[in-house]
């Protein structure tokens, strides 16, 4: 069996996990209401103004690093990812959080800023994205 890094990262596949992964992003961002995502939106805007590229080369770049973090939810799940990932929301966004963690440790600077400023709400907002990222992933498992 394939592991979940092997299957979403595979030549064929990469770049339409890459585009549908970024959807989902500015969709998520999109729909944030209140204050908090007010902070979401504006951040968001910062990052994308500073490099418009930005969402889909991190997507991109941290593929295989979000596919290892959910790998133990994809070797359980039996072949069912998408019940899997909903069943364990907050396990999810913890596990996607430890590697944007790991990587924000490395930069500095506007993007560090943005992402130091967002950290406290971004359990629950990370959270709040695992259904729409297990329909986005279930497309390709």
């Amino acid at each position: 069996m394939s592991t979940l890094a092997e299957i979403l990262t595979a030549a064929e596949t990469r770049p339409r996990v890459v585009e549908a992964c970024s959807q989902l992003v500015a969709a998520e961002v999109k729909s944030k209401r209140g204050f908090s995502g007010a902070a979401v939106k504006t951040g968001y805007k910062v990052v994308n103004a500073f490099k418009p590229t930005i969402v889909p080369e991190v997507v991109d770049k941290l593929l295989p690093e979000f596919a290892e973090a959910l790998q133990p939810f994809y070797a359980r799940a039996e072949g069912k990812f998408e019940a899997e990932l909903n069943q364990n929301q907050s396990e999810v966004a913890e596990a996607l959080l430890a590697v944007t963690d790991r990587r924000a440790q490395k930069v500095s600077g506007t993007l560090r800023k943005a992402y130091d400023r967002l950290r406290g709400t971004a359990h629950n907002h990370v959270k709040a994205a695992v259904p729409g990222l297990a329909r986005t992933l279930g497309q390709f498992v």
